[in-house]
């Protein structure tokens, strides 16, 4: 992919990246997700996100229990 420089009136050249067809960014997306994917399923919740949703719960069952 070529990239165009363009000149400012400062003098130093921005890079204008090309743009992507539709299909491209298609593609391009599922193969980011595939790989996004692959590296957050191997990785542990960490301790702090176990507790936040364990509070939630918690609360949501209070919930329940007093509308009931």
């Amino acid at each position: 992919m070529a990239q165009v420089a363009l000149k400012t009136d400062a003098g130093f050249s921005e890079h204008k990246h090309p743009a992507l067809c539709g299909e491209a960014r298609e593609r391009l997306g599922v193969a980011l997700r595939a790989v996004y994917e692959g590296a957050i399923e191997t990785q542990p919740i960490p301790d702090a996100q176990v507790d936040l949703l364990l509070r939630l719960r918690h609360k949501e069952r209070d919930r329940q229990r007093s509308a009931a």
